[in-house]
């Protein structure tokens, strides 16, 4: 009986297989690297059209047939017809597909991961409705492939504010020392390898170079999970033995074995989504955002009055910024919807307030974080927040810090709107202060650590992570439903 069944569900596989074209895309060779000079400097973005997003949908399939089929090496990507105009993102990406296909269990069972979590999907889809257009016009401009558009799903689920417990930051997950390598600014006022410009400038390069080191695309971001050292080690070492130096072959860890299968499960996805019963959001063919230069200092949260945007918004696209004024003095870039560009220009022009409520303050002998804060009328948080301090730590006679002056009253609404995510409300995971979160919190990837804020609760906290309360209580021995302030949660990993 058993038989039987399985064989009704492998025909009518083959069948359905049949009437897709589900010829591979034509592989095209990378072109020659323009510049590997890590100084190259972003281009401008032109202006753009909001993306909408549609829920990703799912037929209800008996579960005996979904497993069959998920088990057999899903449906490869169709051909793509390069004459026929695209109006969304998603056929600019797959008009651009070059590397070609890899075939693996270890794609297949990443496909299972994702199509299970269609919740995953969504968020990270909608939250790279952003940034997509920018990322796939400078892959363009690089005559890049378009895959590669697909890997900051897999380094942050395209999330500009992760930061893993090895210090990677931003939606291309940099570490300090190959930040600074690329000429990623890493100071108290600002981090750029959170810039979403600044970060995808140096990303492409990195991964031109590591190219360029390989020849071929799946070593080259081997080489940018594991290191290029460790990859060229590996293949130094297969070489020896006289055994074959593609990716597969090679020996390395399980997050590496597993970082290129992930990019080709959403790469199978998003080429032919009707033949996994996954509807992807529209997101249009435009750019999103436009840059301006700051000029002069201000305060984030005026900024973001400027552009008539609520301040999570602002912050989304520009997540760079480390405190809660912009230096105009850095020249900083601030990145603002197109259709807002000239609303922006024009309220700055007309602004008759104070650009910037806050000051710097020099920390006398034996005072505490109470104490200043009290003396400034502010909160313990808002002080905290705005220089990048725990509570618990001791300030040193001297050390400066950014109060607020009298009369103002952004911090405490910045603080609000970046810390206290009301039970219900769910906060997209690209608006929110940079927390020691793992950034491969999806296939493959291991469990992080989530410090608890101000107005969490399990439930914010779980919709954060795309998990459940109950996960979490499970994976935290927890017995009820409180959360302390800086208590340590372990989230982002899967069975």
């Amino acid at each position: 009986m058993v038989f039987a069944k399985r064989s009704v569900v492998a025909c009518l596989w083959v069948f359905l297989a049949a009437c897709a074209n589900t010829s591979a895309p034509p592989v095209r060779a990378p072109a020659p690297v323009t510049s590997a000079n890590p100084a190259s400097t972003p281009a401008k973005s032109p202006a753009i059209t909001a993306a909408s997003s549609v829920a990703l949908t799912a037929p209800p399939l008996p579960n005996e047939f979904l497993t069959t089929v998920i088990v057999l090496d899903a449906a490869p990507p169709m051909s793509v017809d390069l004459t026929i105009p695209v109006d969304d993102i998603w056929g600019r990406i797959r008009n651009g597909f070059a590397i070609p296909n890899m075939e693996s269990p270890l794609v297949v069972d990443q496909q299972a991961w994702y199509l299970s979590h269609p919740d995953f999907l969504q968020r990270a889809f909608d939250r790279s409705s952003l940034y997509l257009y920018h990322v796939v016009a400078e892959l363009e401009k690089r005559h890049m492939p378009t895959e590669l558009a697909l890997l900051p799903f897999v380094e942050s689920a395209y999330n500009p504010m992760a930061y893993s417990r090895a210090r990677a930051s931003g939606m291309w997950q940099f570490v300090p020392a190959t930040g600074k390598n690329y000429n990623l600014r890493q100071d108290w006022w600002h981090d750029e390898r959170r810039d979403v410009v600044a970060s995808t400038d140096a990303a492409l390069t990195y991964l031109q170079v590591i190219y360029e080191m390989h020849g071929e695309w799946t070593l080259a971001l081997a080489s940018y999970n594991w290191g290029e050292g460790a990859v060229r080690r590996a293949i130094e070492k297969n070489q020896a033995l006289h055994k074959p130096t593609d990716y597969l072959s090679l020996n390395m860890p399980d997050e590496t074995r597993n970082y290129y299968p992930k990019l080709q499960a959403l790469k199978n996805i998003i080429a032919n989504p009707a033949a996994f019963g996954i509807t992807l959001p529209h997101i249009d063919n435009q750019p999103y955002f436009a840059q301006v230069v700051a000029q002069r200092d201000m305060d984030v949260i005026a900024a973001a009055r400027f552009a008539d945007m609520p301040i999570e918004d602002f912050k989304a696209l520009n997540p760079s910024f480390n405190r809660p004024v912009i230096s105009g003095a850095q020249g900083s870039v601030l990145l603002v919807p197109t259709d807002r560009v000239n609303r922006f220009e024009e309220n700055l022009r007309n602004n008759s307030q104070p650009l910037v409520t806050w000051e710097s303050y020099r920390v006398k002998r034996g005072e505490r974080i109470n104490q200043v804060a009290a003396h400034f009328g502010m909160s313990i948080a808002s002080l905290c927040d705005a220089n990048g301090l725990s509570s618990r730590d001791r300030l040193k006679p001297g050390q400066a810090l950014l109060v607020q002056r009298a009369g103002g009253g952004h911090a405490s609404a910045m603080t609000q709107a970046a810390t206290s995510i009301p039970a219900n409300k769910v906060i997209p995971a690209a608006y929110v202060t940079p927390v020691a979160v793992h950034a491969h919190a999806n296939p493959g990837g291991s469990a992080g650590a989530y410090v608890v804020r101000n107005g969490d609760t399990l439930w914010t906290v779980a919709e954060h992570f795309g998990t459940s309360v109950e996960a979490l209580r499970k994976a935290n021995h927890l017995k009820g439903n409180n959360l302390s302030i800086g208590q340590h949660l372990v989230v982002g990993a899967h069975p």
